[in-house]
């Protein structure tokens, strides 16, 4: 822990028991309850320095994945002696419970790693998912319940990079999205008891790598059902939760047929639309949810083809308005409806990619750049930078802000930030 004084440090802890509690508390998967990437709740602080930091704790491996939150229990996965692991810490940085999955895949690209998909939860179990295929349901208390090995049971990945995808919770199951090498496919577990309750096929033919996608699927409610909404492979796809059963399907992302096409970002839903990155940053898209069937010409609402869009970095909704974060830190706030730009601004630009996906709260976005800085900005018609910090360690999982506090990851460790 980061050395404090005894005062501020008892004054955490009767934070910790007296506030911390409730549904605020809330952010079960790594972009957040909605998937939106941001909280229209609380207070947090502009600055992340040594004046606000609560605690740190060291971490044990290399993890690229973002931590989520359920009340008292802040969770991520890392590795821990080569195996593939899930840690659970208090709020007061004290680590409550790990456990382990499995042998680790090393990760490959520089900024990639073993752990980078998030865990998620539903207030009863958590399910973790590796670039080893190492798929884990643990209880709160962090006993392991059930484990597969996707990889041993259905073929090793053949993605050029570390899998990205984390696996998403619907009323029954546990859903997977495994897109690569023309052998695509959405699998469904039982929560409870990890018995494989359903698997489709979702196999396209596209150019080299179009099929390729390191994208979360969405789980939305659509006339009284659940429905997952599937990003990748150069469509969209929605599927019945309960069977996978396709649904509808809108294609034509790379008309002129590219080679390298990959979906790294992940779709974000505002309303009634899907909004898509592709084209490695060059194109955006929303498409309007239902209809059955092709619905390629009838619900691609609209479309930008100008390099205003985002490759690695997710999107973020907020208030109503959609923010793209370029991987050189161009920031655009565009009107969902229309994909209209409302206003451009700009983080600093370096020689290192923002990897890391754009977080809102109280007003302002949280950034990370993955050379190790962090930067925080105001956002109030226009982008306006209140702080920035070499942290010296590379940040790639998002910032988290529950609870008025900030939780960030980076490398070596997991630092906890708040108001003074």
């Amino acid at each position: 822990m980061k050395s404090r004084s005894l005062p501020f440090l008892l004054g955490a802890a009767v934070l910790s028991a007296a506030v911390l509690h409730g549904e605020e508390l809330r952010w079960p998967s790594w972009r957040g309850a909605a998937d939106a990437g941001s909280t229209a709740k609380g207070s947090y602080p502009a600055k992340l320095d040594e004046d606000h930091l609560v605690w740190q704790a060291e971490l044990p491996g290399r993890g690229c994945s973002t931590p989520v939150v359920w009340d008292d229990l802040i969770i991520l996965t890392s590795a821990i002696e080569g195996e593939d692991a899930v840690l659970a810490f208090d709020w007061k940085g004290k680590k409550t419970w790990e456990a382990t999955l499995g042998k680790m895949r090393k990760g490959k690209h520089r900024n990639g790693s073993s752990s980078n998909p998030s865990a998620v939860t539903d207030g009863t179990h958590v399910f973790a998912y590796f670039k080893s295929g190492n798929l884990g349901a643990l209880d709160m208390k962090g006993k392991v319940l059930w484990k597969h090995n996707l990889q041993e049971r259905f073929g090793r990945d053949t993605l050029y990079w570390d899998i990205g995808t984390s696996p998403v919770i619907t009323r029954d199951h546990v859903v997977l999205a495994v897109m690569n090498d023309r052998k695509g496919f959405l699998v469904a577990f039982d929560k409870a008891t990890g018995e494989e309750a359903w698997k489709v096929d979702r196999t396209y033919e596209t150019p080299v790598e179009g099929d390729h996608s390191y994208a979360t699927p969405h789980v939305v409610e659509q006339d009284g059902r659940q429905v997952l909404v599937v990003w990748g492979a150069e469509r969209v796809t929605t599927h019945e939760a309960a069977t996978g059963k396709l649904l509808s399907e809108c294609a034509g992302f790379n008309p002129q047929k590219r080679n390298n096409w990959v979906v790294v970002a992940s779709s974000v839903i505002v309303g009634d639309l899907v909004i898509v990155p592709y084209g490695r940053g060059k194109c955006l898209a929303g498409v309007k949810l239902g209809g059955t069937g092709d619905v390629t010409g009838t619900h691609r609402v609209w479309e930008r083809v100008d390099n205003k869009g985002c490759f690695v970095p997710t999107p973020a909704v907020h208030d109503g308005k959609l923010y793209i974060l370029g991987d050189r830190g161009e920031v655009r706030c565009l009107d969902p409806a229309t994909g209209n730009i409302v206003w451009e601004g700009k983080l600093p630009r370096a020689a290192q990619s923002y990897y890391s996906s754009p977080t809102i709260a109280d007003g302002k976005v949280y950034v990370g750049r993955e050379d190790g800085k962090l930067f925080v900005a105001e956002l109030n018609e226009g982008l306006k930078i209140l702080f920035e910090r070499d942290f010296g360690k590379r940040i790639v999982a998002s910032p988290v802000p529950v609870g008025d506090r900030i939780l960030l990851r980076n490398d070596t460790h997991l630092m906890c930030f708040a108001g003074k």
